[in-house]
């Protein structure tokens, strides 16, 4: 005597199959990085609502004072609010942040494509380019370009696009020359399409993937660096409220303020995990 099942149960059967238990997770980290990230995002456009005081409005008599009081964080050396420092740092840093990582996402795509795509000279020479460049610790290339342009906003994203461009050029360069060999690349071929169109509406569609999800660690990384260059007096001129610059000027106050310090800091970090997660959300939904 056979056993049979009724068809009702397979979907009851697939809900615990690893792929729904992979989807599930995705979406959890899809959700709680962009939760976070938009939380940011409201508090940088709503700053003026949600911080409680002007913030470049100096006391000195309350200055250094502790958290409470009116003052959630309390106030730097300056008698400004903490808090509202660090909310207004949200319109600097992350701007910021998106456009370096975003502009020379836009070139290093451009320069990959085409060299993937068409190979020969201009691919050579966009590789021997990309070869020099990574050469030079990222760093001291970067303080470099910034003493060379001067300091500033301007200077900053100059020179994240002339460093950042080099490892999306590798990765879509990459994946074009894997698209390249496929059936439907070919299939465009023989169907007398131009090389451009080819490379614009079927090849690099499908070749930035993993630039997407690399745009996302990459803007935790030039906000990073944005900091760092910020603290060392090359970023943001003051006063400015940016989180690299109230980690400057709390570092004096380490002992006896950590909350100056420590405040950017987990603002930085918070950040930086919310990117993370949609980074590594789309990764998975893109593995599937």
């Amino acid at each position: 005597m056979s056993l049979s099942f009724p068809t009702s149960e397979i979907p009851v059967q697939e809900a615990a199959t690893p792929r729904a238990r992979t989807r599930r997770r995705v979406s959890i980290k899809l959700v709680i990085g962009s939760a976070i990230v938009l939380v940011y995002v409201l508090a940088g456009i709503f700053a003026p609502l949600v911080a409680p005081h002007d913030p470049n409005a100096q006391n000195v008599i309350i200055r250094l004072a502790p958290p409470g009081g009116g003052h959630l964080l309390g106030t730097d050396q300056l008698g400004r609010d903490e808090f509202s420092r660090l909310i207004y740092a949200v319109r600097v840093d992350l701007p910021i942040g998106v456009a370096g990582a975003l502009l020379p996402a836009l070139l290093g795509t451009l320069l990959g494509a085409y060299a993937g795509f068409y190979g020969g000279t201009l691919d050579a020479v966009i590789g021997r380019v990309a070869d020099v460049i990574q050469a030079f610790p990222v760093y001291v290339f970067m303080i470099a370009l910034v003493f060379a342009l001067g300091s500033g906003v301007r200077a900053i994203l100059i020179s994240f696009t002339a460093i950042g461009w080099v490892i999306y050029a590798r990765l879509v360069r990459g994946e074009i020359l894997r698209l390249k060999g496929l059936d439907y690349i070919q299939a465009a071929h023989t169907a007398g399409l131009s090389r451009n169109r080819i490379l614009w509406r079927h090849a690099i569609p499908n070749a930035i993937r993993q630039s997407i999800v690399y745009f996302m660690s990459d803007i935790v990384q030039a906000i990073v660096i944005l900091a760092s260059l910020t603290f060392f007096g090359l970023g943001v001129a003051p006063p400015t409220p940016e989180w690299g610059a109230m980690i400057a000027d709390g570092q004096p106050y380490i002992v006896t303020n950590p909350i100056l310090v420590i405040a950017p800091g987990v603002a930085i970090m918070i950040v930086g995990l919310g990117l993370s997660l949609i980074g590594d959300g789309l990764d998975d939904r893109f593995r599937r």
